[in-house]
């Protein structure tokens, strides 16, 4: 059993796999409050499902690729099997996840994002940093900006940490905090390793419409 926030077919709006029509099942809980989170809808709401149903639902929307997200997905440990399921089905299947649970345990053909929150975030501190040593070639780091020094310490997380050299870094403007052209012109006056990320599905999806 899992309980699921909801499940909706999409477009990815966000890492690698932007662009691309997916299937984003949302797992409910979250043990972290960011300031600038737009699924506190997922913190509790949520119900119940046998995951035969939710295989399901997502083998209804004939799409190959599938997002894990919430929330934090990793709070529920039936998250693991319902991926390795998916991706012995064939799935190409991601897991958004703040890096705060471990992901040694996560199937290994499961691209991870592991979205590490900065200073600015409200919940600073909370990266696990043994996920470094558990991430896989495929992982991809995400650092949503908020300011100024947000930015800094980003840079110097990777460089400490060796990220640029051995993942996908993705740097993300807060949305309504730092426009994405002042973020741009930070990575290229900074000359940094980052690629920008914008979240595509904001730009495409109206204000009413819940976003990824």
């Amino acid at each position: 059993m899992l309980k699921i926030n909801e499940i909706f077919y999409s477009i990815q709006g966000e890492t690698t796999y932007a662009g691309n029509p997916t299937v984003f099942v949302r797992l409910t809980a979250c043990n972290l409050r960011c300031t600038y989170c737009d699924t506190k809808y997922s913190y509790y709401e949520g119900e119940m499902r046998e995951l035969d149903k939710v295989l399901e639902e997502i083998n209804s929307h004939k799409a190959p690729y599938v997002c894990v997200t919430g929330g934090e997905p990793l709070l529920q440990k039936e998250v693991h099997t319902l991926m390795r399921t998916l991706c012995d089905h064939g799935y190409k299947v991601s897991l958004e996840t703040s890096g705060s649970k471990s992901v040694e345990h996560v199937d290994p053909r499961v691209k991870i994002i592991l979205d590490v929150k900065t200073p600015d975030s409200g919940a600073a501190d909370s990266f696990l940093m043994d996920n470094i040593r558990f991430s896989t070639p495929s992982t991809e780091y995400k650092f949503v900006i908020c300011s100024e020094k947000d930015f800094e310490w980003s840079e110097e997380f990777c460089r400490q940490h060796k990220l640029f050299e051995k993942f996908v870094v993705l740097y993300s403007p807060s949305y309504g905090q730092v426009s994405e052209r002042w973020l741009a012109e930070k990575i290229l006056q900074k000359n940094s390793s980052a690629r920008l990320q914008l979240q595509l599905h904001k730009y495409i999806w109206s204000s009413e419409t819940r976003g990824v």
